[in-house]
């Protein structure tokens, strides 16, 4: 509940992001969803709702705001701490690598690590970005991994395919923005039942991999996304072993697979002990991203 001094006692852009912090903070707010900590948050939800540049905030620090905006961005940060929504569900947008993608609670919130490593191309394991025919992301939901896999691979085809035709609508949407809808597709289907007769040379893939215990266990913020794109059974690699058992007769003989497991690296080592795969850190991550080709596999 939004005190109703707040309302009049808030004047500027600094009141309303000090205000911010200090409510995500005394309702422990969980973070994740694109920042991870308070004031970062705070500053992006402001901006947003103030239809500011959400990169430029010193120069409107002491801008005054109407009371219209005032009630605006309070009962956004109300709705962030009483509904624990995640703030991309509330702005209905989600930041990746610099990209813009539209979301709701249809889609789980973009931020696979994945992202930063399709800045260059999987280099050194794709030699030549240039020659990659045909790529893949599997599970792909908001359809970001599937947009920054065509940018990453300017010659590609790009398949997606997601079980879900509500994820697949969003997915759609965010195609459509990026005008991509001739070098992507979009299949619904259960993992690649749905495909074309092809051979990848690149498949990414962030499927449902959080273990029992752990969806047990999520926060609420978690909890407002799809369930099915979270869960991964037992140990989390439920799907993993269809896809990894499948994974060779769609991929191209020099073709890589790329898959990430989060925080499932013991389980993944205990269910599949004969493999070696190559682990890709990224800047936030260890552990996280796999390699394997088609060759390992």
């Amino acid at each position: 509940m939004v005190p109703a001094n707040a309302r009049t006692e808030l004047l500027t852009v600094r009141d309303l992001v000090r205000y911010a912090v200090s409510r995500l903070n005394a309702t422990h707010a969980v973070l994740g969803h694109g920042t991870d900590n308070p004031y970062d948050e705070a500053v992006y939800l402001v901006l947003h709702t103030l239809h500011l540049p959400l990169d430029t905030l010193d120069p409107f620090l002491d801008a005054r705001v109407l009371s219209s905006e005032r009630e605006r961005v309070l009962d956004l940060i109300d709705r962030r701490v009483t509904d624990r929504l995640p703030a991309p569900y509330l702005t209905h947008e989600a930041w990746l690598r610099g990209h813009r993608f539209y979301v709701d609670q249809r889609v789980i919130v973009p931020r696979s690590p994945i992202a930063e490593l399709l800045e260059t191309g999987f280099a050194p394991w794709v030699a030549d970005a240039d020659e990659v025919r045909y790529a893949l992301d599997m599970c792909t939901g908001s359809g970001c991994l599937a947009i920054l896999t065509a940018l990453a691979f300017p010659s590609a085809l790009v398949d997606a395919v997601d079980l879900s035709p509500d994820a697949l609508e969003v997915a759609a949407r965010n195609v459509a923005d990026y005008g991509l809808q001739d070098r992507l597709a979009l299949h619904q289907g259960n993992l690649f039942d749905a495909l074309p007769e092809r051979r990848y040379d690149v498949i990414v893939c962030n499927p449902p991999y959080v273990n029992s215990a752990s969806m047990d266990a999520l926060p609420q913020e978690y909890r407002h996304e799809p369930r099915m794109a979270l869960a991964g059974g037992t140990d989390g690699m439920d799907l993993v072993r269809t896809i990894l058992a499948r994974a060779p007769d769609f991929l191209a003989p020099h073709g890589v697979l790329v898959l990430e497991i989060g925080n499932e690296h013991e389980h993944f080592v205990a269910a599949f002990p004969e493999l070696d795969p190559v682990w890709l850190d990224s800047a936030e991550t260890s552990n996280q991203i796999l390699l394997l080709t088609r060759e390992q596999l």
